[in-house]
């Protein structure tokens, strides 16, 4: 009897300690309430260990170079200079032009985007003949390269030969043709056109789907106190879309602010770096002057001011009471 009541004890605490649902932890095992905690990690430990090689270590990488003088025709010389490329890159008679011109550039076209996607999306949530043709039609731009737009409108605004000219000329709006490209203030203007054409489409594709979610019996019951349509579209449809609006304008403005494919097409900064941005300038100096000292020193200014801009503008629209994204 005592062997066997000894057997079934031991049974008992082998088999007390192989349960899953134990709370203890036992021979090193974790519990099943902290594995539950760990799950979602084990999700997404591959992705997180992917973005921290592809997107970390470039990250550090140009950070640590800003500090160097880092020059791909001088390899054997690189050194730490401390802070003279952020000393260059301030002293930089052009500094100010560029902040300039990316202060106009990204508010341009992040408002024309918005106002001109809105107001297609608008339009879009209506029932008419032949909607879904429009729909591929108008967010066709969404499908372009950047490369294959900036020669369209390089083409097209073209001093010499443009299209643009050719038909201000026929409607007889001007005499002669115009300098787009070569003009202080047009070039930017030419790469804002282009860029608002672009965006258009993200604008309207986002704004459209949260129209389309609002609840239809919210306007019927409008309707029936006899509210208007601007009254419906400040009380109703504003309030319903505003997470979708925040979200889209800080996107667009982070991506845009990034972009320099567009000047680098389209104007290639000129003319006198009148149409030269931040980002622009930072590729130029990479990869036509291989100083990636500079260029890097300008990655962490764009860097900065993105993370205070995200932060103060989540902080002033007040995302986290808009709603569920």
């Amino acid at each position: 009897m005592y062997f066997f009541a000894k057997n079934i004890k031991q049974i008992q605490t082998d088999k007390k300690r192989s349960d899953p649902m134990s709370s203890k932890k036992s021979g090193g095992r974790l519990s099943l309430a902290t594995r539950r905690k760990l799950q979602p990690y084990y999700y997404i430990a591959p992705v997180m260990i992917v973005l921290l090689i592809m997107f970390g270590y470039p990250l550090i990488k140009s950070i640590v170079m800003s500090f160097q003088e880092y020059k791909l025709s001088r390899l054997d010389k690189v050194a730490w200079n401390d802070f003279e490329n952020y000393i260059e890159m301030f002293e930089d008679k052009r500094f100010w032009l560029l902040v300039k011109n990316s202060i106009v550039y990204v508010v341009s076209s992040v408002g024309g985007q918005f106002l001109l996607g809105l107001g297609l999306a608008l339009g879009l949530n209506g029932r008419f003949r032949g909607r879904g043709i429009y729909q591929s039609i108008v967010f066709l731009p969404w499908a372009f390269s950047a490369f294959v737009i900036g020669l369209l409108f390089r083409w097209s605004f073209n001093g010499g030969y443009g299209v643009v000219n050719d038909l201000l000329k026929k409607l007889g709006l001007i005499d002669k043709g115009i300098s787009w490209l070569g003009t202080p203030g047009l070039s930017l203007m030419v790469i804002v056109f282009a860029m608002v054409w672009i965006g258009i489409p993200f604008f309207a594709i986002n704004i459209l789907a949260a129209l389309q979610s609002v609840p239809s019996d919210v306007y019927e019951a409008a309707e029936m106190d006899g509210c208007g349509v601007f009254r419906k579209f400040f009380k109703i449809t504003l309030p319903f879309i505003k997470p979708t609006i925040i979200t889209t304008i800080l996107l667009r403005t982070i991506w845009i602010f990034n972009s320099f494919d567009l000047v680098v097409i389209v104007t290639e900064g000129g003319p006198a770096s009148y149409s030269e941005t931040l980002p622009s300038y930072m590729y130029t100096q990479a990869f036509a002057s291989y100083d990636f000292g500079l260029a890097g020193a300008f990655g962490v200014l764009l860097m900065v001011v993105l993370t205070v801009y995200a932060l103060i503008y989540l902080k002033l629209t007040k995302y986290d009471e808009a709603g569920d994204f």
